[in-house]
């Protein structure tokens, strides 16, 4: 279920005040976040905070459209260069990978757009949600300021099923540079 991604651009103005063009295309894209941050920011790289095999809670199934308690990689990254541009949560049916998708992806440090590409994977991206929310805690560590948080929440659509759900965040303090 794709949002209307215009309307909820001008929703979050309403709310928070305008966007920078960078921030419409970060919030909007239906590509890849790391290669427009690649030619944005030069090459960004991936930092894991966690990363973890767990049972799919009620919720996350029903996101994904699996069962309750299917097996899924439980993913947090910070994508950046010399500074966090990115916060990203990621949740993925191990069911539905690969084996050498899922090696990459143990592996941790490599992003997913790049395993994608790598493993020559069509899909496509629905975008869910688009939103502002207060900083976590962890976001105030990881970012150093209480700026309000953009997010958007995407599926990762192969062969008609959720290969991969994100979530990404980044504070509205950044990439703003069109307003300096």
């Amino acid at each position: 279920m794709d949002v209307n991604v215009l309307e909820e651009i001008e929703r979050i103005e309403r709310i928070i005040g305008r966007l920078s063009n960078t921030q419409k295309i970060l919030l909007s894209t239906d590509g890849s976040v790391t290669r427009i941050l690649d030619v944005l920011r030069g090459t960004v790289t991936i930092r894991t905070i966690k990363q973890e095999f767990i049972p799919s809670t009620p919720e996350i199934a029903d996101k994904l459209r699996i069962s309750p308690g299917e097996m899924v990689n439980h993913r947090v990254v910070v994508i950046g260069n010399n500074e966090p541009l990115i916060h990203a949560v990621s949740y993925i049916p191990l069911s539905r990978l690969e084996d050498g998708f899922r090696e990459d992806l143990i592996r941790a440090d490599i992003p997913i757009g790049r395993i994608l590409k790598k493993h020559s994977i069509e899909s496509r991206r629905e975008i869910e949600i688009l939103d502002i929310e207060s900083p976590s805690r962890e976001l105030r560590e990881i970012f150093k300021t209480d700026s309000p948080m953009l997010t958007r929440t995407y599926n990762i659509i192969h062969q008609d099923e959720v290969l991969i759900r994100i979530k990404e965040t980044f504070p509205f303090d950044w990439f703003r540079e069109e307003f300096r």
